[in-house]
């Protein structure tokens, strides 16, 4: 990971490329500089000026004298190239690149933009952009961009993939009164990238709250490295725009058919620890929440409302989400029955009533809070001709310093008879809503935040005995010499046997009378399938016998299935016909795996057979950093589970021994990069016991 220290907080920084002209970006840059009031030294760089913005302008970075901790580049594409190799040799740590003209452009772009990258690596100099607006610091202060606007000082770190993103954020926030402690524009994430400002902004003791607007992850094992550390520290918030095209798309397999072009990023998110928001204004949302308010304990929320509509509609959004109604305790309800009149609700949500001041809102609101099977309340206000906005926000504001350990949040429902008590209670850090349902959505996203802090901070490699990577290795050798992309049926199981995934015995025969002596030695009833990785479908060939139980009846089979092939398809290559032990019937599942090109092998698990696609019942985790824990969350996140749990009277089937199967898959997957696809269709889960009968392996 690179060391941003000095590139946040540079004793120096060099503007090449800087301008007298207003309205010129070189200019934007120097005034920038100067109207944030950065401490440090400033050195515009321009052989064509002695002085910019009363500053002494220099021909070029040797002519300053000393190395300079942050470069920032505003010259034309064609000319960063001798920028930079001039700041790696004048000793530069950073740089931020301005100037646009790079890949974005096409394939001349590109290679000059490998050059860039590759110019900054030799020098061992951190490289920002290139085609970005470049970044600022409210704390340091430093205002390394050409953005109209310098935001007000906060606690959140917003890092954007999308310059034009940032740029109107920052208007926005403006009007809003919002406060940002980092800005970062990547550009074109040619080196630095979102992983090494989110790890940075991790340990960034003026940053509470990391958000993150991405198109897609430059180097899918680092981010979830860093994102699944840095959550640990504080939220990281994320907005990822953009279908990704870079997901698992293959459709040779059930596992790749399943997997969608988005699947991989929101399994990465979730397993690292990652809150997905799925809008801007939720993504802020969210950041307001979380910059002031602490996280909850739990996931039960207490409504509090003056009026029964409002309730019922916020106990609705509640329910359909993670999150569930507090149930109070006796001794609250009756302190709310002795206190509140007749006719208010005191169970949750608790009506005040619509003729309710700040004095019973306050009451209510100090009740519930004080509870402790409240973990976060929700304050509804609606506007009636007695209603007391200010009031009422100042009693909610007091209240909460009583509670400072629970999330306070609010819908002032109404607009402009409500506004002054709203604005009192954005000023103190409690969010407000104009509806409830945005209120729900973050308090759910905080819920999600605290659930993931009990991930482990760093991935946990499984430990598993009674694997023979050597023996695959030859395996999968021998494939590729044959020019094959997919195995045998019998190699495939070898491969599985090799990790410890019980497998059906299955051998390849290559003439009725090897056959029959096979069968006999695993012993009838068998199944018999042609083996050849041309064909997926082999029961529509005519390419299967299911229960074949005499030796006559494997020769007849054998002679029989090749005859179909050959029929059907006389063109494809027939390697023999594979014997298996037929198994007594299971409950069928599946188990697969597909790549994807940022984030590596995507594990699949759910119901399987001839369904597969058709109910499409599956969950997905990453190989990488899968744990034991994460396996059994798998399971029950699908409707197998009901069924290995044992339904109807039936037994329940061994979980210990399909999270063994999943996780030796995984492992399996995580040694051999070369496989692309794995499905294991059918897996038959007994009460005792699990085993693959179909496992077929694609490689790259």
């Amino acid at each position: 990971m690179a060391d941003l220290h000095a590139f946040f907080r540079p004793q120096t920084v060099a503007i090449v490329g800087a301008s007298k002209k207003p309205g010129k970006i070189g200019n934007v840059l120097v005034k920038n500089m100067l109207a944030c009031g950065y401490p440090g030294r400033i050195y515009p760089v321009n052989p064509k000026e002695e002085e910019i913005e009363g500053l002494c302008c220099y021909p070029n970075l040797s002519a300053i004298g000393e190395s300079v901790d942050l470069v920032v580049v505003a010259v034309p594409a064609n000319r960063v190239i001798a920028v930079a190799q001039e700041c790696g040799l004048t000793g530069a740590k950073n740089l931020v690149v301005i100037s646009a003209g790079f890949k974005e452009v096409g394939k001349e772009g590109l290679i000059l933009e490998k050059e860039l990258t590759h110019i900054c690596r030799s020098y061992g100099m951190g490289l920002l952009g290139p085609n970005c607006v470049g970044m600022m610091d409210t704390h340091v202060p430093i205002n390394a961009s050409f953005s109209a606007v310098f935001p007000k000082q906060g606690n959140i770190a917003f890092i954007s993939q999308s310059g034009a993103m940032l740029v109107a954020i920052l208007d926005w926030s403006l009007a809003t009164g919002l406060g940002f402690s980092r800005i970062v524009s990547l550009g074109n994430k040619a080196d630095l990238n979102e992983a090494d400002f989110i790890a940075e902004a991790a340990n960034d003791p003026n940053t509470r709250v990391i958000l993150c607007y991405i198109e897609d992850v430059a180097r899918g094992q680092q981010f979830l490295q860093v994102a699944r550390a840095a959550s640990h520290k504080k939220p990281v918030i994320i907005l990822k725009s953009g279908a990704s095209q870079a997901g698992a798309q293959a459709a040779s397999s059930h596992t790749g058919a399943l997997a969608g072009s988005d699947l991989a990023y929101e399994t990465a998110f979730r397993q690292c620890g990652v809150i997905r928001a799925r809008s801007m204004a939720e993504l802020f949302d969210l950041a307001v929440a979380f910059a002031h308010q602490p996280i909850p304990k739990g996931n039960r929320v207490a409504v509090v409302t003056n009026a029964g509509g409002p309730g019922i509609v916020t106990t609705d959004s509640i329910e359909m989400s993670e999150l569930t109604m507090a149930r109070l305790s006796k001794e609250t309800s009756q302190e709310l029955r002795a206190n509140l009149p007749r006719e208010a609700a005191i169970y949750n949500p608790v009506d005040v009533l619509g003729d309710a001041g700040e004095n019973r809102y306050r009451f209510a609101l100090e009740k519930v809070l004080g509870d402790q099977s409240v973990d976060s309340a929700l304050v509804l206000v609606c506007p009636t001709a007695v209603t007391e906005p200010e009031q009422t926000a100042l009693a909610i504001i007091e209240t909460h310093r009583i509670y400072p350990d629970k999330p306070v949040l609010a819908a002032y429902m109404g607009g402009k008879t409500l506004a002054g008590g709203a604005k009192l209670l954005a000023e103190e850090g409690i969010p407000c809503f104009t509806f409830p349902e945005p209120a729900v959505k973050v308090l759910s996203g905080m819920v999600r935040y605290a659930r993931a802090r009990e991930l482990p901070e760093k991935e946990k490699e499984l430990e598993l005995g009674g694997i023979q990577p050597e023996r695959v290795k030859e395996i999968l050798q021998k494939v590729h010499q044959e020019g094959r992309l997919t195995l045998l049926g019998s190699e495939a199981s070898q491969v599985a046997g090799c990790y410890g995934i019980a497998v059906a015995p299955i051998v390849l025969a290559t003439s009725p009378d090897e056959a029959a002596a096979m069968a006999q030695e695993i012993g009838f009833p068998v199944v018999m399938k042609v083996a050849s990785p041309q064909i997926l479908h082999k029961t529509d060939i005519g390419g299967v016998k299911i229960g074949v139980e005499t030796p006559q009846e494997v020769k007849k089979a054998f002679i029989e299935i090749t005859e179909n092939v050959q029929r059907f398809l006389p063109k494809v290559v027939i390697y023999g016909i594979e014997i298996q032990k037929m198994m007594p019937p299971g409950t069928e599942l599946i188990i697969g795996m597909t790549r994807d090109v940022q984030f590596g092998p995507l594990i699949a698990f759910g119901l399987g057979g001839i369904y597969v696609n058709l109910l499409k019942d599956v969950s997905f985790r990453l190989a990488h950093g899968l744990t034991r824990q994460e396996i059994q969350q798998m399971l029950t996140e699908t409707r197998a589970y009901t069924l290995l749990r044992g339904y109807r009277g039936e037994k329940p089937k061994d979980f210990g021994a399909i999270v063994e199967m999943i996780a030796r898959t995984a492992r399996l997957v995580l040694d051999f990069p070369e496989i692309e696809e794995m499905d294991i269709n059918p897996v038959f889960a007994y009460p005792d016991g699990a085993f693959a009968l179909d496992i077929k392996i694609t490689i790259s």
